[in-house]
């Protein structure tokens, strides 16, 4: 059996939904912290299993009898490593034979604030002999395009990346690659995926993507990161998300979010998600 953790997620419930199209739904457990939030997925006929990464003993309870776990990491940031240890130490109870990581692009020398968790995590999995796969996943695209709408309203495109460029996918496209791993008869334990897309963009591109699409002049504005922070504070985003954000921003300038091996491509046996495809769609909603 298959168990996906964080599966009322966004990146969770398009794996479980990408599973389901060559899995019987039956043969895969999809966790959740609150199953009362769970009826798309029940009504999908997967397993629903509640568990908190914070109670260790609920994860032993819902990883009996799964074969393959995709751990999705954990968004609860200053917490990550003690939760993610807790999954696989109740994954290496139950003996799973694989275990599937959602890591962060360049994790293992990666300067942003949100890689050193990832990097512990990376380290206990090898610590423990667990039967790892480390999927380590670059930007969303969605992290930009679902902001077309107000970028519109205010004709505006703010970061702070500089000429930086970000070599987003969607996360389809990971979720793909979770399910290629998941399903693959071949063995990739053992193995680091740094995964990104195929052509990345910086925020110039960005904002002219947008301007091509709408018809739409739009002002640029590259601040520097302590100021973008306090702009997305002042967005209304928690403080520890805006940090986050704005020191990706930072780095990304110095091509920390940026990736051509196009592995993420081979892997899923596809070219990635364009940025125009991705705007397109959340224009559309």
């Amino acid at each position: 059996m298959i168990a996906v953790t964080g599966a009322n997620g966004q990146l969770g419930r398009k794996v479980v939904q990408t599973l389901l199209k060559t899995e019987a739904p039956e043969n895969i457990i999809a966790i959740v912290r609150n199953a009362s939030n769970a009826q798309v997925l029940r009504a999908s006929g997967v397993i629903v299993r509640e568990a908190d990464y914070d109670k260790p003993e609920t994860l032993v309870q819902a990883l009996i009898d799964v074969d393959k776990l995709l751990l999705i990491s954990s968004s609860e940031v200053g917490k990550r490593i003690a939760q993610h240890k807790a999954v696989v130490d109740a994954a290496m109870e139950n003996k799973v034979s694989l275990l599937v990581y959602t890591s962060l692009l360049k994790a293992g020398n990666s300067p942003l604030l949100l890689a050193n968790e990832h990097a512990q995590t990376e380290a206990y999995l090898k610590e423990v002999n667990a039967p790892y796969v480390i999927l380590r996943n670059g930007w969303y695209t969605e992290n930009y395009s679902d902001n077309v709408n107000h970028i519109l309203a205010t004709k505006t495109v703010v970061g702070a990346a500089k000429q930086g460029i970000i070599s987003s996918a969607s996360r389809q496209d990971y979720a793909d690659a979770a399910v290629c791993i998941l399903t693959d008869a071949n063995s990739h334990i053992g193995e680091t995926y740094e995964l990104a897309g195929d052509k990345g963009f910086s925020l110039k591109g960005f904002a002219e993507e947008i301007s091509n699409l709408t018809s739409t002049s739009l002002n640029l504005v590259d601040m520097d990161a302590k100021d973008y922070c306090q702009a997305l504070t002042d967005a209304g985003l928690p403080e520890g998300m805006a940090t986050a954000i704005s020191d990706a921003e930072l780095h990304a300038g110095s091509g920390w979010l940026h990736d051509d091996s196009q592995t993420l491509s081979r892997l899923i046996g596809r070219p990635t998600t364009p940025l125009k495809e991705s705007l397109i769609a959340s224009l559309n909603r």
